[in-house]
């Protein structure tokens, strides 16, 4: 199996995108990847060349650049030149950590999608409570989406928590303002009877409140609504974790309180860690195209390229060409 890494994308780059890529290495024996970027950068910090390469280029692409230009001005990037490998044939899917926007234009343009689907989804697996998550597509790949999109979202999503993530038969939801059927604007109303025929095993519809108590396996809904609840999300979690700190720490006693709680708290912030799962998928383009978290670290890219590794492996891109040409069968 060969992947493509964008190593100059993200805030650590490129540190963390090689150290992440030689653990890979050293876990994955059929495992070849190509590391496209400065390899004056790169080179250094390459202790363990084995099943490595580097291609090297010093353009990139920036978090400021507009990423439809950025893609078409910047060929010589390290983005594009990742995505232009799997386009060619000479990687089976591609990761970046950089421009979010950028990535999903380089996936449509270079990549390219899987015929006979509408739009492309990008899909996090998001932390639960009880530590299984829960994927949630669209997230702000479209920010406008009519009920045929919901569906191949829904059909996408089940099939990638079933051969990525390993779960029978799962649960999908559809975001909504209340549980009952006749609930929500006309998108949800129309997404619902479309999800209602399709062989997934659909649930419903299902609250934001409930998402991270394990409602639902796969959670779909429109790009816009998507962005504001992982933003939500995230910030949530962040301000929680900040205002858990400030009164663990604001007298001898809350800090000796602390010192005891120290390993259990440890265990819940690695439960919510988002570099357990990887990274959002860009779901519906020709190979797999994983954008990891512009923060990651080694153990995130580690994360990213075993998502990547368990998408080619389990043949998930084919399995959603068959499923939108063949929508009536059984997943």
């Amino acid at each position: 199996m060969k992947l493509a890494i964008d190593a100059m994308g993200g805030d650590n780059a490129p540190k963390e995108i090689v150290l992440g890529a030689m653990k890979a290495i050293s876990h994955f024996a059929n495992l070849h990847i190509t590391l496209v970027g400065d390899e004056t950068k790169i080179n250094p910090l390459l202790t363990n060349k084995e099943r490595i390469d580097v291609l090297h280029t010093e353009e990139v692409i920036l978090g400021t650049d507009e990423p439809v230009r950025a893609v078409r001005r910047k060929k010589n990037s390290s983005m594009v030149l990742a995505t232009q490998l799997v386009a060619d044939g000479k990687a089976d899917a591609c990761i970046s950590a950089g421009n979010t926007g950028a990535l999903m234009a380089a996936g449509l343009f270079v990549v390219g999608r899987i015929e006979g689907i509408e739009r492309p989804a990008l899909t996090p697996t998001l932390p639960t409570i009880g530590g299984e998550g829960f994927l949630l597509l669209d997230v702000g790949a479209n920010v406008d989406a009519k009920p045929e999109h919901l569906l191949q979202y829904a059909i996408m999503g089940s099939i990638y928590s079933e051969k990525v993530r390993g779960i029978q038969n799962p649960r999908v939801g559809l975001l909504n303002i209340g549980t009952e059927e006749k609930k929500g604007n006309e998108l949800t109303k129309h997404s619902f009877e479309l999800l209602k025929g399709a062989p997934i095993n659909f649930v419903g519809n299902v609250e934001a409140r409930d998402l991270l108590e394990g409602v639902a396996d796969v959670v779909v809904t429109d790009g816009f609504t998507g962005n504001m609840v992982l933003k939500t999300i995230e910030g949530t979690a962040l301000s929680v974790f900040k205002m858990l700190k400030g009164a663990l720490t604001s007298s001898i006693k809350s800090k000796l309180a602390a010192a005891v709680l120290k390993p259990d708290l440890y265990q819940l912030k690695n439960k919510m860690d988002y570099s357990e799962y990887g990274g959002a998928g860009l779901f519906g383009l020709k190979a797999p195209v994983i954008k990891a978290h512009g923060s990651s670290d080694a153990q995130a890219i580690f994360s990213a390229i075993k998502q990547a590794s368990l998408m080619v492996d389990q043949d998930v891109t084919p399995l959603i060409k068959k499923a939108i040409e063949k929508p009536n069968e059984t997943i």
